[in-house]
């Protein structure tokens, strides 16, 4: 069974503008879920909150670091209620889970009833990040993949894989149909922050970085097609 966490940035679920909840957006993210839940495919879903709320802009202006990181979390918490209702507005099973306490609202994340749920079929979203401050909700989707047994992490970008530069600056950049995290890490490429990395390289977990506006990825990645970048422990060729 191919069980796979799917890491949202907030920002991709703002559109094009990058703000807010783009309704046409969350739709094809929601059909992508929905066709791999229909293949058999275990889904969770590690979502960002930039499109609602960055506490790091507000922390250079001098808020304390702690406060804007955790009104953050909660920036996560809502963008995973907009999903867990269209997904079950369509009568996909899911289940809501929040790094932070949130009697009432959200049920708190506990690894053994994630486990129980995304191997009955449902769709596990998991949202308010590690439940710290400073860490990001990258580091969260490599963290809860951990400890989820998931055979990848998808993190779905603006581009499609990873680069040798920024592909919108230098038209010479080169895209990467593989690389391993030492090349990541020695290269300093803007994949995912270090510790998100590095825990995804001590822990031989793979990733796979993707264009979000594809469709069906999730379906065509478990029928063993090669899409976006995979980076993984082993050293690539060439």
């Amino acid at each position: 069974m191919t069980r796979y966490l799917l890491k949202l940035s907030g920002e991709a679920l703002g559109g094009d503008a990058g703000i807010g909840i783009e309704p046409l957006v969350l739709k094809h993210y929601c059909d992508e879920i929905e066709a791999a839940v229909r293949e058999g495919i275990q889904v969770a879903v590690v979502l960002g909150g930039g499109n609602l709320f960055r506490g790091a802009h507000l922390a250079q202006a001098g808020m304390d670091r702690v406060v804007g990181d955790r009104m953050g979390m909660l920036a996560t918490v809502m963008n995973g209620l907009a999903l867990n209702d269209f997904l079950q507005r369509r009568g996909i099973a899911s289940r809501l889970f929040s790094a932070m306490p949130m009697a009432g609202m959200v049920e708190g994340y506990q690894r053994d009833l994630a486990q129980t749920a995304i191997a009955n079929g449902e769709v596990v979203i998991l949202t308010g990040g590690t439940g710290n401050p400073f860490f990001t909700t990258d580091t969260a989707a490599c963290l809860r993949g951990v400890e989820l047994g998931v055979d990848a992490i998808l993190k779905a970008t603006n581009v499609d894989g990873v680069y040798s530069a920024d592909p919108k600056k230098d038209a010479s950049a080169r895209r990467f149909e593989h690389i391993s995290y030492q090349q990541v890490l020695a290269q300093e490429l803007a994949v995912m922050d270090l510790t998100a990395i590095v825990l995804c390289k001590e822990n031989a977990l793979p990733l796979i970085v993707f264009d979000a506006s594809e469709s069906r990825t999730l379906t065509r990645l478990a029928a063993g097609e090669q899409i976006g970048t995979r980076v993984d422990d082993l050293e690539a060729l060439g």
